[in-house]
């Protein structure tokens, strides 16, 4: 009421309020009036130049303090706070910007605590007894003054206080202690590990003077026994911001006049006399005035930006211990955390980037330097809510049980090891979902995990992108990923398999290389030794010889010469190619011939119309649908391993399905206990894996993971999976040596062409001796010397031909034969000749 008696003389200024609740029913008059204000005091973030346009801040607005205790939580990987404040304008806008602040890093204000300005410690009291019952550790103060001490004061009494517990004042506490010019132990005592901020405020010349003059009037009595804080530099500038501005003002011709506006008229009972105010008229050029102001005060730069807010808000971060505060760090607009001077950084990019920010360590409640962990089970009695999918098909990852605890499985186990490895107590308890008739929705169950139906999902839960979206996930403690079984039987060996590795013009090319190279040797251990006689035929072959022979021979040396070698060289080169590459591809296609199956692998299932089998509730429904634009009306949903069974044996002709799309671990159990009559095709063509689901920002998924990775390094994961998930390998793998050995089955065929040509040279071999035999046997030999002295044929006895004779034959050279055969022409020419002359012998002698 005085402030708005005030406005009834001409003013043209005002300076304050100190509280913004006073400010926003001020700013309502000044509006009309055209009088700028200039508060010092009011930091509401709500009092906003666009709705209050003559309403000018000369301190930071509290936006920032809250972006900074952002900051703050953030840096210690805090994820809920519980806000205490007072129920006012002040207090709930403060907070409201707060859980905005906060939202960005991921965090959220779990609790507001909210109490009104006059309530007692009683309520007080009270209120902190509910915040203590909550899980988060962290408390945010944001009150005022008169009422903040109660706030500590009460949970000193409480043992709130304590190790584990992290209280963050806003700037009112220090504001209340540099006001004082001491302050006395028992209230520090109760603030010990206190982290607060404050107004940072430059040590410049200016402020250094300034100090040094309010000592002295303190000296001599004049001011008091009171200390100042940053509000009453702020207040002191903005004295002179107005000074200067009107200053400016006036040297520019500025008018300091005013009129009546028809809108204000006095009320019946009313002590306010509207008719008696006045307009300022020159209220908009000096508001445009002061908003262009730019000098150095005591408390820094005063200078505002667009938002008509102070350029470079900035504030300390102090920490009380012992007997006073001090300062860890501080936070800046421009660079948020850092343990240097904010105007040192200004000359340089902005940075705020993880690893840029830093403040020193802090002394804890409980003075510990450990930073706490901000969080605990509640001490309300309720334990943490755990589903666990009540499953109909393998049993053995999680399923009811008899036991106090209830549930049972691999998945069990390894959520009470990774339980058990945690530094603190987790109540807990179980509760099945799902009617166990069928696989419970995965996705529903995650979905109630995060509307808080559930705290946690404990069970064979796959890490998918749509899941991570609602909550949070731990370390995948088993690896997964889609893969496709199908029926698959033995197929017969192809005797002609060995044909397959080239096609019918690399067989030409081949064989006419051979054919080439056979002949180069054959000229090589057959080469001619005559030169130039015999007919021209014979001659023409010889001077083809003689000019292919340079470059294998030398004249003078009966020995291969460097071209020769290096060309067999070459040759020897390219057969181990061609045979490497032969053998390795038909090494491929023999092993790929022993399993057939009509379906490869998932892109020859996705190809075909046949339909394909399913885990009911298993997330591969939606991505066979959505990812790869399988119709849903192909998917036929299984709830046990003994329906894939079943599916399998009718196949998609009988009512069945072609093939199985499923997680690696389900199917490795499946194909373990069914005598492995069917395989995994293909590759497995997604990478995912199962963790514990939490909702989001739960502190207890974090710790888990670390528990879980601990799990794995000590080997413990594997003897839980050892434990329940042991059993013998499918001959998909037992069985990859023996497929890779190649069976006689596929040879046969290249055995009958090496038997038949061994067979027709052997045959042509043996009828070419016998053929030389018969010309050359001993019976012919001595019938013609029979022929030429018959005088000699009595005395000549018939010796019958013997095995060991031919075999003697076979053994001597082909040089020999030769030259024998030539001989024994030579004779039978001579033989023949004698004859011829003893026959015309007679017939000239006379009767």
């Amino acid at each position: 009421m005085e402030a708005l008696q005030l406005m009834e003389s001409d003013v043209v200024v005002a300076i304050g309020p100190q509280s913004s609740g006073i400010s926003h029913v001020i700013s309502h008059v000044v509006n009309e009036l055209h009088v700028p204000l200039l508060s010092f005091g009011a930091t509401d973030p709500t009092l906003s130049s666009m709705q209050y346009p003559y309403f000018l801040r000369t301190t930071p607005s509290d936006h920032f303090q809250m972006y900074a205790i952002a900051d703050i939580v953030d840096y210690y990987g805090w994820r809920e706070v519980i806000a205490i404040f007072v129920d006012d304008d002040y207090g709930r806008s403060g907070i409201s910007v707060l859980g905005d602040a906060l939202a960005k890093k991921r965090a959220k204000i779990s609790y507001k605590a909210a109490f009104s300005p006059g309530d007692t410690e009683s309520k007080i009291n009270d209120l902190l007894v509910e915040v203590n019952l909550m899980e988060s550790r962290v408390y945010v103060v944001h009150v005022n003054p008169d009422t903040g001490l109660n706030i500590f004061s009460v949970a000193k009494a409480l043992n709130m206080m304590g190790s584990g517990y992290v209280w963050i004042a806003t700037d009112w506490l220090p504001s209340y202690l540099d006001s004082k010019d001491a302050v006395d132990s028992n209230t520090m005592n109760i603030l010990q590990g206190v982290i607060a901020l404050r107004h940072y405020t430059p040590d410049t010349d200016l402020k250094k003077s300034f100090m040094s003059k309010w000592n002295n009037l303190k000296y001599k009595g004049s001011a008091g026994h009171a200390g100042f804080n940053s509000y009453a530099l702020y207040a002191y500038d903005s004295v002179w911001l107005a000074a200067h501005a009107l200053d400016v003002f006036l040297n520019e011709g500025g008018n300091l006049s005013f009129s009546y506006d028809p809108k204000l008229h006095d009320t019946n009972g009313s002590m306010l006399h509207l008719a008696s105010l006045r307009v300022f008229n020159g209220g908009e050029q000096l508001l445009q005035t002061l908003l262009r102001m730019n000098f150095t005060g005591v408390s820094g730069q005063i200078q505002f930006d667009p938002d008509k807010h102070l350029v470079h808000p900035a504030y300390d971060v102090l920490n009380i211990v012992g007997t006073g505060t001090r300062r860890i760090g501080y936070w800046s607009n421009y660079s948020h955390l850092s343990v240097v001077p904010p105007e040192t950084l200004y000359t340089k990019p902005p940075n705020i980037s993880i690893g840029s920010q830093h403040i020193y360590s802090v002394i804890w409640p409980g003075d510990t330097t450990s930073t706490p962990r901000g969080w605990v089970f509640p001490n309300n009695g309720q334990p943490l809510r755990i589903a666990v999918p009540n499953r109909v098909g393998y049993k053995e990852f999680a399923s009811k049980d008899k036991s106090p605890q209830g549930v049972r499985g691999y998945c069990i186990d390894v959520f009470e090891a990774a339980i058990s490895l945690l530094p603190y107590a987790v109540p807990r308890t179980y509760m099945l979902y799902g009617d166990g008739k069928r696989n419970p929705s995965y996705n529903e169950l995650v979905s109630r995990v995060a509307q808080n139906v559930y705290d946690a999902a404990v069970g064979d839960i796959t890490i998918v992108t749509n899941r991570t979206k609602i909550v949070d996930f731990t370390q995948p403690y088993m690896e997964s990923g889609l893969v496709v079984v199908a029926l698959v039987k033995e197929a017969k060996s192809n005797p002609w398999a060995f044909l397959k590795p080239f096609t019918a013009e690399m067989w030409f090319v081949t064989a006419l290389f051979f054919l080439f190279v056979g002949a180069v040797v054959w000229i090589l251990e057959h080469r001619i030794n005559s030169e130039f006689r015999g007919p021209p035929r014979r001659q023409l072959i010889t001077v083809c010889w003689f000019s292919f022979s340079t470059m294998f021979f030398s004249h003078r040396e009966n020995t291969v010469s460097s071209l020769g070698r290096m060309v067999l060289i070459i040759w020897l080169f390219v057969v181990l190619i061609i045979n490497s590459s032969y053998t390795a591809s038909l090494t491929s296609i023999l092993t790929v011939q022993q399993l057939t199956s009509g379906i490869q692998g998932i892109d020859s299932l996705i190809s075909s119309t046949e339909p394909i089998g399913i885990q009911d509730g298993s997330f591969a429904l939606n991505y066979l649908v959505d990812e790869l634009n399988i119709a849903q009306s192909r998917i036929v949903k299984l709830k046990n391993p003994e329906a894939y069974l079943r599916a399998l044996k009718l196949g998609p002709k009988k009512g069945g399905v072609a093939a199985i799309v499923d997680e690696l671990p389900y199917v490795e159990l499946f194909l373990s206990n069914t005598n492995c009559l069917y395989r995994i095709v293909g590759p497995e063509f997604t990478k995912s894996g199962w963790g514990f689901a939490f909702q989001r920002d739960s502190p207890l998924a974090v710790d888990m993971s670390t528990a879980i990775l601990q799990l794995s390094e000590n080997g413990d994961l594997q003897k839980i999976h050892n434990k329940w998930l042991t059993h013998s390998e499918c001959s998909s793998q037992v069985n990859q040596v023996d497929e890779n050995k190649l069976s006689l089955n596929s040879f046969w065929g290249l055995f009958l062409i090496c038997g038949i040509a061994c067979v027709l040279s052997l045959t042509i071999f043996c009828c070419r001796v016998f053929t030389q035999y018969r010309r050359f046997s001993p019976e012919d030999e001595e019938s013609e010397i029979e022929t030429i002295e018959p005088s000699r044929s009595s005395r000549r006895s018939i010796r019958s031909t013997s095995f060991k004779q031919i075999i003697d034959f076979v053994d001597k050279k082909e040089e020999e034969i030769k030259e024998m055969l030539k001989r024994k022409n030579s004779n039978s020419n001579k033989q023949q000749t004698s004859i011829h002359s003893f026959s015309d012998g007679q017939a000239s002698s006379p009767s």
